[in-house]
């Protein structure tokens, strides 16, 4: 049962805020009235939330991917049990621990119960519901097989979690040893160093190269590193916004992809995320021409959802997909022959489910190869630089010391 904040005066001075539940506005004021109260405002409170926090929204966390895994999956038991939709968006918006999902569950639950059907109340909200999700949730309205749409929607959801949570993990360490590295090589650059070398400085002895070397990059970073700091940000400021127009994104996954290792990389997750989506989709009676769309716009490469695209206008001409995915350039014979082999014996959707499954272990596989390289490489790097700085300092501590004897 909805329920309503109000904001009501008790005699002449006394106000009282507070909520009530009842079917609809007027029933709540019925309900505020024959308590003796005289109703200054009413307002269903998953609206005023949302009114209340309109700009606030833009602070929040987006929804975890695992947050609306667990609703799906948790609606999809709920209707196999027997439970309607309606009452089964209301348990699971009480129960709920992200405020944002179970505010959005709100608003959908009134949709649904205004008459809409649950994919047309899920399309309002693009930011938490994709196309994918929406597209399936519409198949298995249509199909009469909603319950079992939803079970298949979270299992993808989760190999999706589970991938992007190995990259993730794999990447933590080198990414965190790349930071300190940086920081430690700034600081001594910028306040350690100085201090030394003024000392050789004053002592007016000749010094050996390194260590003129370190003085001068030490004074520029001594003198400069507020400037620095501003320039790098700066640079990084235009570069994200570079990245959000669509000749930058399209530049730089380019780019991406013409990076050794990188550029592999990227394609092998973008040819499992592809032949998952579209499998799943294909899997719960999608149109083929409506699931290369959504499939396509999964992808997180622009060059390779634009070759999508182009493939998908040549399957609506009547092209077999196999060859329309081979002019592209970026998926290998493995992949097309596989996809080739699914038309031929009508069995589209185990293909594409096996090329997600043996890209999803090369992942694995090429994540382990490039932190294994990476971290070993940032060592080395690490250790030249305060190497050089702990040598080019002591150089003249050693000579001072053979002077002396």
């Amino acid at each position: 049962m909805p329920r309503y904040i109000y904001k009501a005066k008790r005699g002449p001075a006394e106000i009282k805020e507070g909520r009530i539940e009842a079917e609809n506005q007027n029933q709540a004021a019925a309900k505020l009235s024959s308590m003796g109260l005289f109703v200054l405002s009413i307002e269903e409170e998953t609206a005023a939330f949302i009114k209340k926090s309109k700009g606030r929204f833009l602070f929040f966390k987006s929804i975890r991917l695992r947050d609306l895994s667990n609703f799906t999956r948790q609606l999809s038991n709920l209707l196999d049990s027997g439970m309607t939709i309606l009452n089964g968006l209301n348990v699971l918006m009480e129960q709920s621990e992200s405020s944002h999902l179970r505010h959005t569950i709100g608003l959908i639950r009134d949709d649904v119960r205004g008459g809409v059907t649950l994919s047309a109340a899920l399309v309002k909200y693009p930011k938490v519901f994709s196309v994918l999700y929406v597209s399936m949730v519409a198949a298995g309205e249509i199909s009469g097989s909603l319950e079992n749409v939803l079970r298949r929607l979270s299992d993808f959801m989760e190999k999706d979690e589970e991938s992007i949570s190995k990259v993730r993990a794999s990447m933590a360490y080198p990414a965190l040893m790349a930071f300190v590295g940086f920081i430690t090589i700034f600081v001594l650059l910028s306040f350690v160093a100085p201090r030394l070398t003024s000392i050789f400085i004053d002592l007016g002895q000749a010094l050996p190269m390194p260590t003129k070397i370190l003085i001068g990059i030490s004074s520029f970073f001594a003198r400069f590193w507020m400037l620095m700091i501003i320039v790098m940000a700066i640079t990084i400021t235009a570069f994200n916004r570079w990245l959000k127009t669509e000749d930058g994104k399209a530049a730089f996954d380019g780019i991406k992809l013409k990076v050794p290792l990188l550029g592999s990389f990227v394609q092998k997750v973008e040819i499992a995320r592809f032949g998952r989506t579209l499998g799943t989709l294909i899997g719960n009676g999608v149109p083929i021409i409506q699931a290369l769309g959504v499939a396509s716009s999964t992808l997180g490469n622009t060059v390779i959802r634009h070759d999508m695209e182009e493939a998908k206008k040549d399957v609506v001409e009547g092209a077999p997909l196999s060859v329309s995915i081979r002019k592209s350039g970026h998926f290998p014979v493995m992949v097309t022959n596989m996809i080739a082999v699914g038309e031929e014996s009508g069995t589209l959707e185990k293909s594409l489910f096996k090329i997600a499954d043996a890209y999803d272990t090369e992942i694995d596989r090429a994540t382990k190869a490039i932190t294994s390289l990476l971290e070993p490489g940032l060592i080395l790097f690490m250790g030249i630089v305060v190497g050089f700085i702990v040598i080019a300092m002591l150089l003249p501590i050693f000579q001072l010391n053979l002077m002396i004897r």
